[in-house]
């Protein structure tokens, strides 16, 4: 018997937003698989549902990868292995990307399994896209130091490492603390610099604009609680 495929399913990034998160390949590939793997199984069956899913709910094998069920990942193989296509998805967004699913896609390729990618939304690329910054260069941080000091050094080094190869710098962090971390880049960085707010992409009262450092400081968002996206060109 041959090895099953695992298949990267998106998953919206904002609520409402499912109809521009998926494609008919999509939809049909999920009507194939009965088997998923996932990070949250509440919110993966809800979205399963909207993308229009046909096969009883009831019949579906759901393994749980969430921060407390990632010690021993094989256990979630044993389908792939024995020849079953199994679905895998984050909680939103692109499995992988930003993601824990990509110990999950690193098992697979040590074990010999295909892997296929579906597209859908990553916000990554969707901020990159409407910033105007360089997308032929560009680095994603991820979250920054949490220390006050720590943190300012860091947006300083990523402003000079913009500056120096004209290279978008991208990073995020938790929504609770965004509008601290606001604050910093605000005061961090020289008036001059770009700075690209992508906030609640995909939702209906989505924001993505792109000001010098100067020309934000006259007007703050409030982003307290917005999944955000923060993008540096200095």
């Amino acid at each position: 018997m041959g090895l099953g495929t695992l298949y990267l399913i998106p998953v919206p990034l904002a609520e409402n937003a499912t109809a521009k998160s998926f494609t008919p390949y999509l939809t049909d590939t999920i009507n194939q698989i009965s088997e998923y793997i996932v990070e949250n199984s509440k919110t993966a069956r809800r979205f399963l549902k909207e993308a229009g899913l046909k096969i009883p709910q009831s019949e579906l094998i759901v393994h749980d990868y969430g921060k407390y069920n990632r010690d021993n990942i094989s256990e979630f193989f044993e389908g792939l292995l024995n020849g079953n296509n199994v679905g895998l998805m984050s909680e939103a967004g692109c499995p992988g990307i930003a993601d824990p699913g990509a110990e999950i896609v690193a098992y697979a390729h040590l074990k010999g399994i295909n892997v296929i990618p579906l597209v859908g939304p990553s916000s990554i690329l969707l901020a990159l896209m409407a910033s105007g910054f360089n997308g032929q260069s560009f680095t994603f941080n991820g979250y920054l130091p949490i220390d006050k000091v720590q943190r300012s050094q860091k947006i300083k080094e990523l402003e000079t490492l913009s500056e120096n190869k004209k290279q978008t710098q991208i990073f995020i962090e938790t929504p609770f603390r965004n509008n601290p971390m606001l604050e910093e880049i605000l005061r961090s960085c020289k008036p001059q610099t770009k700075l690209c707010i992508a906030c609640n992409l995909t939702a209906e009262d989505e924001m993505i604009k792109t000001k010098s450092i100067a020309n934000w400081n006259k007007q703050v968002p409030d982003l307290h609680k917005k999944p955000a996206i923060f993008l540096l060109m200095g």
